[in-house]
């Protein structure tokens, strides 16, 4: 009996050691990333370079300014132009709604991934990521193993790749290749001054960083994140996440600062969004007698959740906590995007100026809110519609009719090629270009669909759709879906087993794009579940369709 009673206390004692390894691993984790932040400097002005003080042309005898408007992690139904809105319509977003109603709203707008930074990569480049292969997002291998570490207790638990961990760069050196050209830099070759704003997410190292891709002037942040504001300002509301171990290392490691032009760190001043669109209206003005290209990309309204107290203190209707922290952003942004819209009419820039707004991928499961992307299944990182199905617009009054709209399939691959044709530049002719210049099917001038086809892959996901139908192939572990978006916009009724004929149809050009697209430029680290019916924080349920997100 006593050797019984002393082998218990031994597993007892076991056990509470097994516990604290596990937690002073993760703390360990949280530790480094905290580290290595880097140090930031106080607040100073930046000067913009200026142009002309008188122009020599006309407004409307110039090549028209274009600015791209990129929000990050934006629900579909996020702003009410889509007929619904954050928190049931309590936050409106007119100025976000007035691009789409004083121009053409694409109805089927496809992100060029299902994450941040592919997706900016099809919109630089004008092409899909995977075919110079850019195909995985960026990101710190230490966040990797916290998700692996955080989730072994779920129903999939995530699957860390070690062997291949020394295969992995330096995350700087996780970019976009030297060889690809950008939309800014074909752009400033046509005469334009080139201007970057927050979230770059293409690489970090020189010679890959903004101001060496064709901008002539770049303020913002290289890594996938950052703060609005630190924790414990006074004028924040913070939401953390504890079911999410994304969010735990955001708020471990993230920094609250910018660079210009690649100097050394410095503080904003301000929340985030407000300062990028301060600076940027200055921008604006100090550039409003030549022809600019503005990619305006702020990390709105992607985690951590921080919303200003003011914002915050506006929605007191919103009882749920996290969803108000959340709407309240929505807020800010869409105030902001209204500031910069009346920047430029401000300086008469407005009729001949080029304005298209997106977002990167659909809204984000880990967030917890399970509205965000309504009426669409799936998140951020799934190839369901919740994940790629994104608002577009595009305001030109010069040209485009007001409350227009356009049904066909456009992705994010078409903005390079519509941004360059409005410039009057050419493509480049020494590469397969996917994006198609929208503007004659917007004015009619051009019959037929952009698009024969659109893909998309991640790992062992891939996605191809044509004539209105949809596959999503799943390879690890074994799984198909096929949809008629024609008759079911929603993905609820799978037909992969009743129409057979569709499915080797679509399957086989599925495989003819793939070829076509290069190998990674790293290897996946991080192979994990994402159920596509719920958000996380939900309770799982054994018939949880899911996919496995490659990373």
């Amino acid at each position: 009996m006593r050797v019984l009673k002393w082998l218990g206390g031994v597993a007892s004692f076991v056990v509470v050691l097994a516990v604290v390894a596990w937690c002073n691993r993760i703390a360990l984790i949280l530790l480094l990333a905290r580290w290595q932040i880097p140090h930031i400097a106080a607040n100073h002005p930046v000067v913009w370079n200026q142009g002309p003080a008188v122009a020599s042309v006309p407004v409307a005898k110039r090549p028209p300014n274009i600015v791209v408007i990129l929000a990050d992690d934006m629900g579909y139904n996020d702003i009410t132009v889509n007929g619904g809105g954050v928190a049931d319509g309590a936050v409106p977003t007119p100025n976000i709604d007035s691009i789409a109603h004083q121009g053409v709203q694409f109805s089927n707008g496809y992100a060029g991934d299902a994450t941040c930074a592919p997706s900016r990569a099809a919109i630089i480049t004008g092409r899909y990521a995977t075919r110079f292969g850019f195909e995985f997002t960026p990101a710190p291998v230490a966040f990797a193993r916290l998700i692996a570490t955080m989730g072994k207790s779920v129903a999939h638990p995530p699957i860390f790749h070690q062997d291949v961990v020394e295969n992995i760069p330096p995350l700087d050196n996780e970019a976009v290749p030297a060889s690809e050209i950008t939309v800014a830099s074909v752009l400033r070759k046509q005469g334009y001054h080139t201007l970057h704003f927050g979230k770059w997410h293409l690489g970090g190292i020189a010679g890959r960083r903004p101001e060496d891709r064709g901008f002539d002037e770049s303020l913002g942040f290289m890594p996938g994140a950052s703060m609005y504001l630190p924790e414990s300002d006074v004028n924040v509301v913070n939401s953390r996440q504890a079911f999410d171990p994304i969010d735990l290392f955001l708020w471990a490691g993230l920094p609250w600062g910018v660079q210009f032009n690649g100097s050394p760190w410095f503080q904003p001043g301000g929340y985030m969004t407000d300062y990028l669109t301060d600076e940027a209206i200055s921008a604006v003005h100090a550039n409003r007698n030549r022809p600019f290209f503005m990619y305006f990309a702020p990390n709105a309204v992607h985690t951590p959740l921080q919303a200003t107290k003011a914002d915050y203190d506006a929605l007191p209707n919103i009882s749920d906590y996290r969803l108000r922290v959340y709407a309240a952003m929505v807020r800010d942004l869409d105030r902001n995007v209204g500031r910069l819209l009346k920047s430029l009419s401000d300086e008469g820039l407005a009729d001949n100026t080029m304005v298209i707004f997106t977002s990167d991928n659909g809204g984000a499961n880990y967030i917890g809110l399970p509205d965000i992307n309504r009426p669409f299944r799936g998140w951020k990182a799934t190839f369901f519609e919740g994940g790629m199905h994104v608002p577009y617009f595009i305001r030109w009054p010069a040209h485009i009719k007001p409350g227009s709209k356009y049904d066909a399939p456009v992705g994010h691959v078409d903005i390079f090629a519509t941004a360059a044709a409005a410039a009057g530049a050419a493509l480049p002719n020494d590469r397969k270009m996917d994006g198609i210049d929208l503007m004659p099917f917007v004015t009619g001038q051009a019959t037929g669909q952009p698009h024969k086809n659109l893909f998309w892959r991640s790992g062992h996901y891939r996605v191809v759709l044509a004539g209105g139908w949809k596959l999503q192939r799943l390879d690890v572990p074994a799984k198909q879906w096929l949809f008629n978006l024609g008759s079911d916009p929603t993905e609820q009724h799978n037909l992969a087993t009743s129409a057979p004929d569709k499915l080797q149809a679509l399957g086989a050009l599925m495989d003819r794009i793939d070829l076509e697209q290069a190998k990674p430029l790293w290897p996946s680290v991080l192979s994990g579940a994402i159920a596509v019916d719920h958000p996380l924080g939900f309770p799982e349920k054994p018939d949880d369709e899911y996919i496995i997100w490659d990373n």
